[in-house]
């Protein structure tokens, strides 16, 4: 059997994988195999046996490098002996904490813990507190664990620190050297009511495209978007651009955010603030009348914001020029105009090119003063939010053609289209409905969009949107341009959030480097450098010889930091992802905890094979009605439908199924809400098609029955019914989560 090395990835229910280095499939580790590591050790396993379904197993041959992180947990002290619960069940092991380890710390709080004696198959690890959190129910401690829990950095180094007093506060006059001064264009920013930073500013006006006579009408628009020169302030090899590394992007929790950047940078001297001079990069295009940009140049600029606009206030003056938020701003409502319609144009240009467009519903936690939440509301989008974002995508599609054609190194935004194994579940599915559309064996991101126009009106449009977005890949940072599935574009990268991303500061690098006629050298990180090392070039006795294989080593070396930095930025996003999850569950289950017991409407969101997951009406939070809720029968799981169906009446759980639940469980450590199903008339699930009773009255029929079934069986042998079906791990399982604008 063959050896791998791997990441362990642990379950709550004591069992783990390993991830494997080679990308193949995970291995399966016994809850006895994993006693003796922890969650994330790196680990050299044996393939011992694979189960029926071709799946491998392992047993662990060595511990290559245990994790040195430390675990986050509540202190406690049972039985005389004190331990750490892990916050993050992955781990799956008590620590033992001796007496003399738990510092200042009292039984209940959450701490931080070092690992002095790792676990072994016969005894549980020790360790000792490093750091005291506070009380579980103090206000921002989910924040304060997921950044531990996640090790997302949060805390700058000094050399940063220092780095950053010594910036300026406001753009000196030789920062303003060498660039065009725009701030006489009545540049604005158009964000949400609570955003601190403001990274993009845009600008539009009529032009008239082609040769130019006398009377002629403007046929297209100049469109400016002025981007955040961040690149002047935080330079390659310093600790400031170290630090920004490390972070790869901003994470943004409720009430709270963890800067890529000081926030002397990313809310003072980079943020486009209104009335201030700016740095900018800017990309100048000219837009024609199908929505094509005709033509682009990028310039390093000056500008001054002429205004901060929210999102709300611009969607109020579109709808109503004549209104009073209108006569506030009554000089800029012409070229907000003008902005909507070159979003118009682009909206036809993005129709030609068959670009995905779902219309998800993305919420809103609303907290108080002191970090509770006081409601959930949904995020609702407006002409104000796609105009931004069709004059952002503009923007970075310029950025990685004018990348693309000087054949420059750089990180591309890929998503591809779906693998051979989502291609064929999707096509089953759309099969099994019967629609009529399906997508082809090489799909294009138009199949996927007349789909969705075709079935947004259906009750189950919800369910076809998330299969069809389920089938796509997740987008990353990639220096191998594959193009971008969703938007359909042939080469796509991010230029408009270098206060918040680090990939768009690294573009923004190679076109400035592109513009100075020179080339951005990306320098070889520790990761990429010793990966390097491992690929052997034989120089020759010859000079030229040796020449040549010192550039192919440099070429390499530069190759494959590129790919690092990619990888990198893509798990860091991911990992930003997380810990925003990680806390707004939390957030929600405090919240759930005040409502146990009571009753609300709801639909279901997802169908599994242990499950419903459904999301409440008026509260917008999603739970789990275990299968063991449905019923007295047998629920069989339909993959092609994603459907459970009951087999004695045939009553059907889909996507989309009205459903009266009640809140039965909330498990904070678990991050889980569990509902129990409620029967209401009105608010059945949905009944076979060739029955005219409603399922609530098929079901009262299957409960009656089987109280008389078992009456029976105490007076003669009978045949023992099914039991409910299960899945491993299945009551643990998570819901799937909408993607955001903001990652694509």
């Amino acid at each position: 059997m063959s050896e791998v090395d791997g990441i362990v990835q642990g379950h709550r229910d004591g069992h783990g994988f390993v991830q494997r280095d080679d990308g193949e499939s995970d291995i399966y580790l016994s809850p006895q195999e994993m006693r003796a590591v922890l969650h994330r050790d790196r680990i050299r396993v044996r393939v011992i046996r694979y189960d029926r379904k071709g799946r491998p197993e392992g047993r662990v041959l060595e511990i290559l490098e245990r994790r040195k992180a430390p675990i986050i947990g509540r202190l406690l002290h049972e039985s005389g002996i004190w331990l750490v619960a892990p916050e993050d069940k992955r781990y799956g092991q008590d620590i033992m904490i001796p007496k003399n380890g738990i510092a200042n710390a009292s039984a209940g709080q959450v701490v931080a813990v070092e690992l002095t004696e790792p676990p072994s198959m016969h005894s549980q690890p020790l360790g000792r507190v490093t750091e005291v959190l506070g009380e579980i129910d103090d206000a921002g401690m989910e924040i304060e664990i997921a950044v531990r829990k996640y090790e997302v950095p949060h805390r700058f180094s000094a050399e940063t620190l220092a780095q950053t007093a010594k910036l300026p506060d406001k753009v000196r006059p030789t920062d303003k050297r060498q660039r065009i001064d725009l701030t006489d264009v009545p540049l604005v920013t158009i964000d949400g009511e609570d955003a601190r930073d403001f990274d993009d500013a845009v600008y539009c006006e009529p032009v008239t495209i082609g040769r130019k006579t006398k009377g002629a009408s403007p046929n297209g628009w100049r469109l400016i978007v002025a981007i955040a020169d961040v690149s002047h302030y935080v330079k390659p090899g310093e600790s400031l651009d170290d630090d920004a590394y490390e972070r790869a992007t901003s994470v943004y929790f409720p009430r709270r955010v963890i800067p890529m950047l000081p926030e002397k940078l990313s809310n003072g001297l980079c943020s486009l603030n209104p009335n201030e001079d700016r740095l900018a990069m800017v990309c100048d295009m000219v837009v024609d009348a199908v929505g094509e940009v005709h033509a682009y140049q990028f310039f390093p600029a000056v500008i001054n914001s002429h205004a901060r606009f929210t999102y709300t206030e611009v969607a109020t003056i579109l709808a109503n020029t004549r209104g009073p938020e209108a006569q506030k701003r009554k000089a800029l409502v012409p070229h907000l105009l003008h902005l909507h319609e070159v979003y118009r144009a682009l909206l036809k240009a993005r129709a030609t090119r068959g670009a995905v467009d779902f219309e998800t519903t993305e919420t809103q936690i609303v907290c108080d003063e002191n970090g509770r939440i006081e409601k959930i509301v949904p995020r609702t989008r407006n002409d104000a939010h796609r105009l931004i974002e069709e004059a952002m995508l503009a923007a970075n599609v310029c950025s990685a053609d004018f990348i693309a054609s000087h054949k420059h190194a750089s990180l591309y935004r890929v998503h591809e289209g779906p693998t051979p194994e989502k291609r064929t579940i999707l096509q089953t599915y759309l099969r099994a409905l019967g629609l009529g559309l399906s997508i082809g064996d090489d799909p294009r991101p138009g199949e996927f969009q007349a789909i969705a126009q075709a079935t947004k009106d259906r009750p189950d449009a919800t369910q076809i949107h998330s299969m069809l977005l389920r089938s796509m890949q997740q987008a990353i940072y990639t220096p191998t341009n594959s193009g971008h599935f969703g938007l359909a574009y042939p080469a796509y990268t991010h230029f408009t959030s270098p206060i918040r991303r680090y990939p768009d500061l690294l573009v923004h690098r190679v076109i400035k480097a592109l513009l100075g006629s020179k080339k951005y050298h990306l320098q070889v990180t520790e990761l990429a450098s010793s990966a390097v090392h491992t690929r052997k070039v034989r120089p020759t006795a010859a000079s030229r010889a040796q020449q040549a294989s010192k550039l192919v080593v440099k070429q390499t070396a530069e190759a494959m930091a590129w790919e690092a930095a990619g990888a990198h930025c893509s798990a860091n996003e991911r990992r930003a992802d997380e810990a925003s999850r990680d806390v707004e569950a939390w957030l929600k289950c405090k919240f759930m905890r005040e409502h146990l017991g009571e009753e609300f409407g709801g639909a279901v969101t997802a169908v599994t094979t242990f499950g419903l997951f459904v999301t409440l009406d008026e509260l917008y939070v999603e739970g789990l009605v275990h299968i063991t809720e449905l019923g007295g029968e047998y629920f069989r799981f339909d993959e092609a439908r994603q459907e459970l169906r009951g087999e004695r009446t045939g009553v059907r759980y889909v996507v989309g199924s009205r459903v009266r639940v009640q809140v039965s469980r909330v498990d904070l450590d678990g991050r889980k809400i569990d509902f129990r199903l409620v029967h209401e008339s009105g608010l059945s699930p949905r009944p076979p098609r060739d029955k005219a009773a409603s399922a609530v009255e098929e079901l009262q029929v299957v409960k009656d029955v089987d109280r008389e079934h078992k009456r029976a069986t105490k007076k003669a042998v009978s045949k023992t019914p099914r039991k409910p079906a299960r899945s491993a791990g299945a009551d643990t399982a998570a819901a799937p989560r909408k993607s955001k604008r903001s990652r694509r």
